[in-house]
Order: C-alpha cells, then structure tokens, then sequence
C-alpha cells in the first residue's frame, strides 16, 4: 500500500534539516539557497518566493536547492541543470521519483546519491541528492 504522505501536496515547501544541510555543505561549501524563504534559508545569499529564484541569475555560486514539491520541482530541476551547463554547481535535495519525466530529463543527467531511508520533513520526504556540476568537471585523486 502506498504511503498517502508521500504524494501530499498540502504545501510545497519543506524546510531542509538543518544537520543534512550541515554535513552536505562541509563537501559543498554553499553560497546560494535559490528557493527558501527568509526564516528557512540555509545560506546568507537566498531567494524567496517573492523574489522568483527560477527567474534569478544563480551566476557562479555553489547552489543548494530543495526545491518545492509538487509540479514546480519540473522547472527547479531543468533550471538546476541549465545552469550547471553555464558553469554553476547545484546539489538538489529531491524525492526519488524514478517514473516521472522530470526525473528522465534532468535527474538521470546528473550524479545521483540515493539517501538511505528519508529525510523527515515537517509534512515531507525526499530520498535522494543529484548533483549538477559544469562541464569538464573531473574528481582529480590526490596522489
């Protein structure tokens, strides 16, 4: 039986844990939370609703995006892979959604960590991280 808190859509916003947050920025260090709202944003550079991160220019910041859930998360990811493509890295805090096309067009393109179990949400849950990262990035092994 399927969960019905999985599909709600009773708002789309989910304040990120802070202790995820904290220990994916020590690999991250970020510098922009595009879609929060004030008394949520995990990084000093943030956007509010009011402010339309979708519409904003992410220019070269590292990017932590938990995007809101529901329909929008379609156009948060391809606007988090877009931007990648134009030089900025972006780690999006997501729900595994494997059969929906946002999750083929842009997700799959990305690195994928899936998350054991579920980050708990007040009202939400995602399970995996996709990272988005410029072109020509490589892992250099340190030797």
């Amino acid at each position: 039986m399927v969960q019905q808190s999985l599909f709600s859509s009773a708002t789309p916003e989910w304040e990120t844990p802070r202790s995820f947050f904290e220990a994916v920025d020590m690999e991250f260090r970020f510098a922009l939370d595009p879609c929060s709202a004030d008394d949520n944003a995990k990084c000093t550079q943030h956007f509010t609703k009011k402010d339309n991160g979708l519409a904003q220019d992410w220019g070269d910041h590292v990017v932590f995006m938990n995007s809101p859930y529901g329909r929008e998360i379609s156009e948060w990811m391809k606007k988090a892979y877009e931007s990648a493509r134009n030089g900025v890295t972006v780690a999006c805090l997501v729900p595994a959604r494997t059969d929906t096309r946002w999750w083929h067009q842009y997700a799959m393109k990305g690195e994928i960590r899936l998350l054991r179990g579920r980050i708990r949400f007040i009202g939400g849950k995602h399970s995996a991280l996709v990272i988005f990262r410029p072109p020509g990035f490589k892992i250099v092994a340190a030797s």
